[in-house]
C-alpha cells in the first residue's frame, strides 16, 4: 500500500510538471486530467472518499468547460 501512495505522489508530481510545461493545449488538458485522477487516488488512499469524488466531479468539469472555451478561442483565426 504504500509503494502504491508513493506512485501515485509521484506521478501526480510528475504529471503537474508535464502540465506545467506543455506548449500544446491538448496534451497539456490530457495532462491535467491525468494530474486530477492522481490526486484524487491519493486522497482515496487516505481514505476520504466523499471529498475525493466531489473533487473530481467539480474540478473535472470546471476543467472541461475551460478547455472547450481555450479551444475554441484558438481555432479562431482572428
Amino acid at each position: 500500500m504504500t509503494y502504491f501512495v508513493l506512485f501515485l505522489v509521484l506521478c501526480f508530481v510528475l504529471g503537474g510538471l508535464a502540465v506545467a510545461s506543455n506548449l500544446s493545449l491538448y496534451y497539456g488538458v490530457v495532462a491535467l486530467v491525468l494530474v486530477s485522477v492522481m490526486g484524487c487516488g491519493w486522497w482515496l488512499s487516505l481514505g476520504i472518499s466523499f471529498v475525493s469524488l466531489v473533487l473530481f466531479m467539480v474540478y473535472l468539469g470546471g476543467m472541461l468547460v475551460i478547455f472547450v472555451y481555450s479551444v475554441s478561442l484558438a481555432a479562431e483565426p482572428f
